[in-house]
């Protein structure tokens, strides 16, 4: 178990999934308000460096696996021009969230929107020419069995290609970045979703995460057969591709 995956939103003994599911389900409104004031609005920058990274696969199939509320899934069929993308999560509050957006882009008909656990994923092997993630793979509650997954609907030299927040590497810019995770983003998360756990845990699994060199050997010993990283924004955010 890697040391993310213990780590729960709640008190109490339910699993980390359904734990992880009420969480999403309850800050859903305010979830993408709060992503941009937390991250300045750098997440959107981060998300059009994913979607180049993409684009430079030329996928005809995608899935895009701990959707939220549908943004990046938006993104991928808005720059990629796909008559279908599907879109998972195991939060239904959030996914009403993203078919309302959809709707609201006219989208609606692109982006098919669908309950799944990713560690048991309902598509058949060899599905999709890309699997891609933003700011989701640390909630995972089994990191190996979800990779596995993924890599097993993935056709063959498909892609995946996920982003997730890091701590910095600069020593300076980790003691600054910590003092704000611990301070300001609990303080903010709950005055703007009202939930007290939500970014507290948030933090907590950050710097629990795997990151950099470590997530690069997780997915090669997962089944990848090349994987990439790189940093950005100071190490705020790290971007990770991934070849089967």
């Amino acid at each position: 178990m890697y040391p993310q995956e213990a780590i729960k939103p709640y008190e109490g003994n339910a699993h980390k999934r359904e734990q992880v599911e009420q969480l999403f389900d309850n800050i859903a409104p305010t979830y993408d308000a709060l992503n941009h004031t937390l991250s300045f609005g750098f997440d959107r920058a981060w998300r059009n460096k994913a979607i180049k990274a993409l684009l430079q696969c030329h996928p005809e199939t995608v899935l895009d696996v701990a959707t939220g509320t549908g943004d990046f899934a938006l993104l991928i069929a808005k720059r990629l021009k796909l008559r279908r993308v599907i879109a998972t999560d195991i939060s239904q509050g959030m996914m009403r969230i993203g078919r309302e957006k959809a709707m609201r882009e006219g989208l609606h008909d692109t982006i098919l929107f669908q309950k799944e656990d990713c560690s048991a994923l309902s598509f058949p092997n060899a599905s999709f020419d890309a699997v891609t993630t933003t700011f989701g793979v640390r909630n995972f509650e089994d990191l190996d069995a979800c990779l596995r997954e993924i890599h097993r609907v993935l056709k063959p030299n498909g892609h995946l290609i996920f982003l997730e927040l890091s701590y910095p590497n600069n020593k300076f810019y980790r003691l600054l970045f910590g003092i704000y995770s611990r301070l300001v983003m609990p303080v903010v998360g709950r005055i703007i979703s009202g939930d007290d756990s939500a970014y507290t845990y948030l933090p907590e699994t950050m710097k629990a995460f795997p990151q950099g060199e470590e997530m690069q050997r997780i997915l090669l010993d997962n089944g990848f057969s090349h994987a990439t990283f790189s940093r950005l924004t100071m190490g705020l955010c790290t971007l990770y591709v991934a070849r089967k």
